[in-house]
């Protein structure tokens, strides 16, 4: 369950100075089933045919993912770090926005594994990925 304790403010507030903030990442929702973030498809993101990179969409799903993860242990005693990726690039996008949705598949004491689709503006979906997340403990 993710902790809803946690506001999009503050999880936009952490991506300062980070890929999500160089990417246009933005979180746009959290609940304690989900956490949803928007990417713009512009010149930070997009490869030199003008379509969405597919590196830019697992960036997306890594950083949900991750963050997912992040508000789901004790962050004070854990850590979440992202062991393995994995995204099926469906069809293509080349303007506007996608939105990413991170919902959780298992969560385990050592391991997580997050199912992140994301959408076109036409609610399409455009690449869907999973993440394994190990939980460890800090030191």
């Amino acid at each position: 369950m993710i902790n809803t304790d946690i506001t999009v403010a503050e999880l936009n507030a952490m991506s300062k100075g980070t890929m999500d903030e160089n990417l246009g990442i933005k979180y746009t929702e959290i609940t304690p089933d989900k956490i949803v973030a928007k990417m713009p498809v512009d010149q930070r993101t997009t490869q030199p045919f003008g379509l969405l990179h597919g590196g830019a969409s697992v960036s997306l799903a890594e950083s949900l993912g991750s963050v997912a993860a992040h508000c789901s242990i004790d962050s004070e005693k854990y850590m979440a770090v992202g062991v393995e990726i994995n995204a099926n690039h469906i069809r293509s996008a080349k303007s506007g926005y996608v939105t990413g949705t991170a919902k959780a598949i298992h969560i385990g004491r050592s391991t997580h594994v997050w199912a992140i689709e994301i959408m076109d503006e036409a609610n399409k979906l455009i690449c869907i990925s999973r993440i394994t997340i190990a939980i460890i403990e800090k030191r």
